[in-house]
């Protein structure tokens, strides 16, 4: 774990160095300071003239702004450190994110990793800088005190054997009481997170179904179950400042009572006034230094939790791996999948495909056919590889998609899915998502394609129209040919629609098709759809039930020897598209 977050500071080693060549310069100064004081107050006792005081005060001084400038300079340089070393996490983190499969990413809730990319790597930000700072710090003034008060006080340093393990004591105990809650906590962050992002992604839903109330009483659930975490956390921890007021008053009474008896009986020649006021210093920065380490204690157990989350997206490995000399480009269309079968996990029980042997010619048009779930996405997701098969092979244009440069192969594919996305930023933003480099011209035409160029022109700022994260002001339908439109612009060899027409009528859905047959023939069109008359004029059509293909052929053919996709057709036909509308 160590050893990937040190990766992770790069670039940043030099602040970070400089933080801790300023610590350390710091605390042996402060350590100083209450030499230096006993001298002069010592000095002031024996009304020595101004001129002997004048020396031991400037240097004094000088320490003192030496200090600060070095506790300045490990502000900034620690400051610089963490905040560059937490970026670099994140990037890390978010470049591993995108080069993970669907498979990898199953493996993480959406949640989840908005909290690893958020509240974690900030725990882990904060743990850098307490570890470049406090927990150098805290440890050095507490053995450069105590060797300076036993230096000074002798006998008297005798306090700090019964208040320092009383000390240690006392906050290991409050901090091994506390870390059950402050674990705890991540979990739920991950719970309230996923509620937060529901919801916003649903508004319209919530809304619809006037759930409101109900949304906010889950959100105040586990918004509730983080406050009683903290609280019951910082109740323990509170306790660490009456336990060091304690500690610290009893050395002072012990060292001034023990002090001044002594100075009274050897007439100053074993302790001195000022040698007392250096105790007292001491004592000080000894406790405090012990309060420090118990916050880093407390800080590092709950940011350890976040690495463990953190290190686990880090060390993740991709599921697909890419040979050394992949190929790098797409010969054409055809797709070949031969003995085909998969499942999402290992320890999956059913395979989601099954025997899948299927070959479809460049540029033609397939459409497939089947109820929910009998793995009609699962089989053209193998085409792009955004899974590998578990068994048996897939060829584009000829070649095992696992032989191809992940990059190339994905930009001869193109695909449209129901529920495709649009990001924040105006439509031709969006549109030049599917080619960088597209012209107003090109992405017009690919448009008017997608029957989208009408609606976009009726809009007051036309292409320029900005759309909102999601593409929340636009409808359904709209959303569907802007994507399309998108996918259109990107001139794939092969264009997958999953089910990327449902919220079109009939009549937008056989435009849309009959401008594919005319403007791309030589691209392959495979279209996943509910309606059979969305594929009926496809050259093959492919019906599956329960993750294996059980039909094929024409239109024609189907009818006559599929009963599945016979009792389709005549529901759709006796009044399916009535209960559509």
């Amino acid at each position: 774990m160590i050893k990937t977050f040190v990766k992770c500071i790069r670039e940043y080693k030099l602040p970070t160095i400089l933080t801790l060549v300023f610590i350390i310069a710091e605390v042996f100064i402060e350590v100083l300071i209450p030499t230096y004081t006993a001298r002069l107050v010592n000095g002031v006792q024996a009304s020595a003239p101004i001129a002997e005081l004048l020396p031991a005060g400037l240097t004094l001084v000088a320490m003192a702004i030496v200090s600060l400038l070095c506790g300045g300079g490990a502000g900034y340089t620690g400051a610089k450190a963490s905040a560059g070393f937490a970026k670099n996490v994140r990037h890390d983190v978010f470049e591993r994110i995108q080069h993970f499969s669907f498979q990898n990413i199953d493996k993480f809730s959406t949640a989840s990793l908005v909290t690893r990319l958020t509240t974690d790597i900030s725990n882990v930000q904060m743990a850098f800088m307490m570890s470049i700072r406090i927990a150098v710090r805290a440890p050095l003034m507490f053995v450069f005190s105590i060797v300076m008060a036993y230096r000074m006080g002798g006998s008297l340093a005798a306090t700090f054997l019964v208040v320092v393990p009383v000390l240690i004591v006392g906050l290991l105990l409050i901090a091994r009481k506390a870390m059950p809650a402050f674990r705890s906590v991540f979990r739920r962050y991950d719970r309230m997170n996923e509620s937060v992002e529901e919801n916003v992604r649903a508004m319209r839903v919530v809304k619809g179904f006037a759930r409101e109330d109900y949304e906010k009483e889950k959100f105040g659930k586990a918004s509730g179950s983080i406050a009683k975490d903290f609280t019951k956390a910082e109740r323990i921890v509170a306790l660490n400042n009456p336990l060091m007021t304690l500690c610290m008053n009893f050395n002072m009474v012990f060292v001034l009572m023990v002090g001044a008896k002594l100075i009274v009986t050897s007439r100053g020649t074993l302790i001195n006034v000022g040698e007392i006021s250096a105790m007292l210093t001491y004592g000080m920065q000894i406790l405090m230094s012990l309060m420090m380490i118990s916050m880093i204690y407390v800080m590092m157990t709950i940011s350890y939790e976040s690495m463990k989350r953190i290190v686990e997206v880090l060390v993740e490995k991709p599921s697909l791996k890419m040979k050394d000399e992949p190929i790098t480009e797409v010969r054409d269309g055809s797709v070949e999948f031969t003995d085909v079968s998969f499942k999402y996990s290992e320890s999956a029980e059913k395979y989601a495909l099954e025997d899948v042997n299927l070959h479809i010619p460049s540029g033609s048009t397939v459409g497939i056919i089947g109820g929910t779930g009998v793995g009609k996405s699962t089989l053209v997701q193998l085409i792009p590889r955004l899974y590998d098969t578990t068994e048996g092979s897939v060829k584009v244009g000829g070649v095992d998609v696992r032989d191809y440069d992940i990059e190339a192969l994905r930009g001869a594919v193109s695909m449209v899915l129901q529920k495709n996305e649009l990001f924040s930023g105006t439509i031709r933003e969006n549109l030049r998502w599917g080619d960088p480099d597209a012209t107003d011209e090109e992405i017009e035409q690919a448009c008017r394609l997608a029957q989208a160029d009408e609606f976009i022109r009726s809009f007051p700022d036309g292409y320029d129209t900005h759309i909102e994260q999601g593409g929340t002001n636009v409808s359904g339908g709209q959303k569907q040919r802007l994507c399309i439109a998108r996918a259109l612009l990107k001139k794939p060899k092969i264009l997958i629609l999953d089910d990327s027409t449902s919220a079109v009528d009939t009549r937008t859905d056989a435009l849309i098709r009959a401008g594919f047959r005319e403007y791309i023939p030589e691209t392959t069109k495979i279209i996943i759809a509910q309606r059979v008359a969305s594929v009926e004029d496809a050259d093959l059509i492919l019906v599956m039930d329960n993750g294996r293909i059980v039909g094929r052929g024409t239109h024609a053919e189907l009818m006559r020897s599929s009963e599945i996709y016979r009792e389709v057709y005549e529901q759709q036909t006796n009044g399916g598209d009535e209960d559509e509308e």
